[in-house]
């Protein structure tokens, strides 16, 4: 016998209700069919079940699809660790075929593209090198980049035009079509670079110039809501694998667009990354859309495997 003075409950009076009247939100027409060899990448899609991030995959596939034949913007917003899992080609790949129309990157991700177009490898072992202070200290890394931004703001732009316009003199030929910037540059897509004062390598080299940064990026910042305006009725906005950075400045520029009296509704906007941070699926994923229309949709995975996915689907959905 229990020790307990209170007794559990006792369930014989609970009421019930039958199955078949309370219906449910996942029905068999719903799963997944077993993929068929040789249906190829519409095939898989096509099995996929249709439920959660499945819908959600397609439905990108399908803003992005329309983005392009209405010539909205199809903005992707990039962190560091794209350009480290070696998605540039598939990047420029999509914007060749009109599916990415500008790029935003924060400064990791224009350090990793910078230093592939130089060296062909990027991303420094940090345990091994942070114990005797040489992490980040690459000296052609910090010396060229901050260069390439002084001599930017001399000719009145950014620092992502300045950045593919410095590769474009001093890439290695066997190096320069697998970078981001310099692709973009020779082709008259904006790229857009974002950054945060001290968060990046080149702010530690002796040639750095926090003048030319400041106003390098802020020129970028402003590019960018101009770009971003142009998402009214039907753009595309992907932040892909950047957690603070690029979800505050889509915010902010969101915001300045409506602020200066440009109508900003009815778009689509998605979150890539194999986590879900709080800022992204906020700034990015929600807010945008609070009395405005359109959706955000939230894909969780690496990007080595979610991005080329996303880039076969699309190649396959070309008429």
């Amino acid at each position: 016998m229990s020790k307990y003075s209170i007794e559990p409950l006792d369930f014989a009076k609970l009421k019930t209700v039958s199955l078949y009247s309370r219906g449910g939100k996942v029905r068999t027409e719903d799963f997944a069919q077993p993929y068929q060899k040789g249906s190829g990448v519409e095939g898989l899609l096509a099995s996929l079940p249709h439920i959660l991030a499945a819908d959600s995959f397609r439905a990108i596939v399908n803003s992005l699809r329309e983005a392009r034949e209405k010539d909205r913007q199809i903005i992707w917003g990039i962190g560091g660790h794209v350009i480290k899992c070696g998605l540039a080609p598939v990047l420029i790949d999509l914007a060749r075929r009109g599916f990415a129309t500008a790029f935003a990157m924060n400064g990791a991700g224009s350090i990793h593209d910078f230093e592939i177009a130089l060296a062909g490898y990027t991303s420094e072992d940090v345990e091994a090198v942070l114990p005797d202070g040489s992490f980040g200290s690459a000296e052609e890394t910090g010396r060229e980049m901050n260069v390439a931004i002084a001599e930017g703001i001399t000719r009145a732009i950014g620092m992502g035009q300045a950045l593919g316009r410095k590769l474009e003199s001093i890439a290695k030929p066997e190096y320069a079509s697998q970078s981001l910037l310099l692709e973009c540059y020779r082709h008259d897509i904006p790229v857009t670079v974002h950054v945060a004062v001290g968060t990046d390598t080149p702010h530690t080299h002796p040639a750095v110039n926090p003048s030319a940064i400041g106003i390098g990026t802020h020129h970028d910042f402003r590019l960018f809501c101009s770009l971003v305006r142009g998402l009214d009725d039907g753009g595309v906005y992907l932040n892909v694998g950047s957690a603070v950075v690029m979800p505050e400045v889509f915010l902010k520029a969101v915001s300045v667009v409506r602020n200066l009296g440009y109508r900003l509704a009815n778009f689509t906007t998605a979150n890539f990354d194999f986590l879900q941070h709080y800022r992204p699926k906020a700034n990015v994923v929600d807010r945008p859309h609070a009395n405005a229309g359109g959706k955000g949709y939230s894909i969780t995975g690496h990007h080595e495997l979610t991005i080329p996915l996303l880039a076969a689907a699309l190649i396959e959905s070309e008429q």
